[in-house]
């Protein structure tokens, strides 16, 4: 198979997966907005915030991605490798937003840890104000460091975007991605939610009115299960970023290279699908999910569509009164 074969194949999977999983992932997220925006009983716990900064990066996060996938498939220019500014734009939004979303993952499965233990300053550690800045700080700190990294960005003919800087090269290869956003998020996600569903285990035995504890087995449930398929299908892109950064033009030929594209376009694929099931995950593992989806939608999207939809004009008239003595004053 010629690499030019490959290459077609790995834009077209490309272009239908980035279509296929936004309007998924879209659907998705605004049904999780919804339910996270108006019910109670999410408004008033502190998780929701990360739920829905999460929503809002991967919104980012896709819809930059998208652009620059279908300015690449339809009208022939691959903005990413064939501009400097598309090269280093990308890396600051589409990575920024990305890594903004996995750190949602793993604070949500911190704070869920300290939600469910025991211990009561456990429990009154993290508030909504500190809570708020925590997810500024983090923020800050993505977008700093994918300014930076943009900074070191430069266009070659052949690999497109690359890092020509030898010295941030090296920092990227054994740190940034392997440990900052690889590693470090996998292994803290890891760790906290499984802490989290062993103290929901326990919960039993504390003195908890039973809708909060219901909650809390929803929302440990709905955090492990996200932790789950990120770590399996974050992991893989993880590994093709360390290889690629550590490939240098002169080793590969045309043909390593389009295969190198392809696995590259497959890994990315499964991030976006990342993205896009969090909503059908719990809705599959969590049936006090699904009631909650049905009464938002039923009882109070379709009940205000329909009351602004099919409104009336007020055809109540009054009486055709003659004389002043029907009056009441």
């Amino acid at each position: 198979m010629s690499s030019s074969v490959i290459l077609t194949f790995a834009s077209n999977y490309s272009l239908y997966c980035d279509l296929i999983t936004f309007v998924l992932g879209f659907i998705g997220n605004i049904i999780n907005l919804l339910v996270f925006v108006q019910l109670k009983c999410f408004r008033d716990h502190r998780i929701t915030y990360y739920f829905i900064i999460d929503i809002i990066a991967i919104f980012i996060n896709r819809t930059v991605q998208l652009f620059f996938t279908i300015s690449a498939s339809f009208y022939q220019n691959d903005l990413n490798n064939n501009s400097l500014i598309g090269c280093r734009a990308r890396a600051v939004l589409v990575q920024a937003a990305g890594n903004i979303s996995y750190s949602m993952i793993y604070l949500a499965a911190i704070d869920q840890y300290c939600s469910t233990n025991y211990r009561p300053y456990l429990r009154q550690l993290l508030t909504f104000r500190f809570v708020q800045r925590v997810i500024i700080v983090i923020i800050c700190f993505w977008f700093s460091i994918n300014l930076l990294f943009a900074h070191y960005l430069d266009v070659d003919p052949l690999l497109g975007c690359i890092i020509y800087n030898d010295i941030w090269s090296q920092y990227v290869t054994y740190f940034y991605y392997p440990v900052l956003v690889g590693i470090l998020p996998i292994t803290i996600a890891s760790i906290f939610s499984f802490l989290a569903y062993q103290n929901v285990r326990r919960i039993i035995r504390r003195q908890i009115p039973i809708e909060r504890r219901r909650f809390d087995q929803q929302i440990t449930a709905m955090v492990l299960i996200r932790v789950i398929f990120f770590v399996l299908l974050f992991t893989p892109l993880v590994c093709y970023r360390i290889y690629s950064i550590n490939t240098t033009t002169s080793d590969i030929s045309a043909l390593q290279f389009s295969i190198s594209r392809l696995i590259q376009v497959i890994t990315i694929c499964f991030v976006n699908v990342q993205h896009g099931i969090s909503f059908y995950l719990y809705i599959m593992i969590s049936s006090r999910y699904r009631r909650q989806v049905k009464c938002v939608l039923r009882k109070r999207i379709w009940q205000f569509c329909r009351c602004t939809c099919c409104k009336t004009p007020n055809r109540i008239l009054p009486d055709n009164l003659s004389t002043g003595s029907n009056f009441e004053f």
